[in-house]
């Protein structure tokens, strides 16, 4: 069971999806736990990405379209998660899964 703790949710998150790699990630490092990366995603908090790129998941919230964020965890890793355009899914991968 993924607990999300976000105060605000901006828009629902469909179903949740973790890919083979981040399973692994989060089943076997000492990372943050997955409800709170989809926590801060869920709450606008857009991670690792530049200006013009919070900019385009601001958009997409507001309009529709499909929401990126970008985490760096323990150990280098990193992490997306990809809320698509109808709001159907949400997945989280390792960017070389994408």
């Amino acid at each position: 069971m993924i607990t999300i703790t976000a105060q605000r949710r901006l828009f629902p998150l469909g179903s949740i999806y973790l890919t083979q790699g981040a399973a692994e990630v989060f089943r076997t490092r000492q990372v943050p736990l997955i409800g709170d990366i989809l926590s801060r995603h869920v709450s606008g908090d857009w991670g690792d990405l530049d200006a013009d790129d919070k900019a385009l998941n601001d958009a997409a919230v507001r309009d529709g379209g499909r929401i990126l964020s970008a985490y760096s965890l323990a150990d280098d890793i990193r992490v997306w998660v990809i809320t698509e355009w109808d709001r159907s899914a949400t997945t989280v991968l390792l960017p070389s899964e994408y």
